[in-house]
């Protein structure tokens, strides 16, 4: 027994240092982006509000894209048009943000670094010189530890500051693997299946709001991209997923939102 155990951690050291690799990351990030272009062609997508949302970002030069953390696999896929609609993403720091922006920077989207807790002044900066600059951003505002499908301040805080609209999108596909007992409820679609992508309304957000008033702002685009993610999952045969805290949110408690 006392043998077994040097062995049993130097197993899981070998694979931490495997996990915390740059070139596993930036290899699993390679293949994430393969899958996720093959279940984009091969897929029959129905588009809800799509053309409504590139016209958004037509009219107002840029948009603040919300994506909740368990359906960040294929909205890039629906990203056309590089040169006319330019796109940089805010990823987290951190091992599964890392990953994400191995896959984003292979879709062409340039990543800034911070979350609402690390390089937030930093990358709050960044984000709304890109947006004067024309480029619409994506934020993941219940990443990169949850609680899952909750909204955190950032986004209207950059939609005060800027005047641009900030727009939820979503997909589900029939037949997926949802992970309920992960903290996000990651969604990992099949090939050759049917499909929704779909946007909400555009929100504008005043800056005179009080802070009661900015609260229910933020409530009602939270509940918007819940409830259109809850509606295209059930219009597919998906189980309702469960929103709010989970496991890995009940570890580490969420700072600043």
């Amino acid at each position: 027994m006392s043998d077994s155990l040097p062995l049993r951690k130097r197993i899981k050291h070998f694979l931490k240092k495997i996990e915390n690799s740059s070139f596993i990351t930036a290899l699993l990030g390679c293949l994430i982006y393969i899958y996720a272009r093959l279940v984009g062609w091969t897929t029959h997508w129905q588009e809800r509000n799509i053309r409504g949302t590139y016209q958004t970002w037509t009219e107002n030069n840029a948009i603040i894209l919300i994506i909740w953390h368990g359906r960040t696999l294929l909205p890039c896929h629906f990203w056309r048009n590089k040169k006319k609609f330019p796109m940089s993403a805010l990823v987290s720091p951190h091992r599964d943000g890392r990953l994400i922006a191995s896959v984003l920077r292979l879709f062409g989207i340039k990543i800034i670094d911070g979350s609402s807790n690390e390089n937030a002044c930093g990358a709050a900066l960044a984000l709304m010189r890109e947006l004067q600059k024309g480029h619409s951003i994506t934020i993941i505002p219940d990443g990169p530890k949850g609680p899952n499908m909750k909204l955190s301040h950032s986004a209207l805080y950059y939609a005060q500051k800027t005047g641009r609209p900030v727009v939820g999108m979503t997909y589900s596909i029939k037949n997926a693997k949802l992970f309920n007992k992960s903290w996000d409820k990651m969604l990992i679609p099949p090939l050759f299946s049917q499909g929704i992508v779909a946007t909400t309304q555009p929100f504008f957000i005043s800056d005179k709001l009080s802070n009661e008033e900015f609260e229910q702002e933020r409530l009602k685009i939270e509940q918007a991209l819940t409830d259109l993610t809850w509606e295209i999952d059930k219009e597919l045969g998906l189980p309702k997923v469960e929103q709010g805290l989970a496991a890995r949110a009940k570890k580490y408690p969420v700072q600043g939102k």
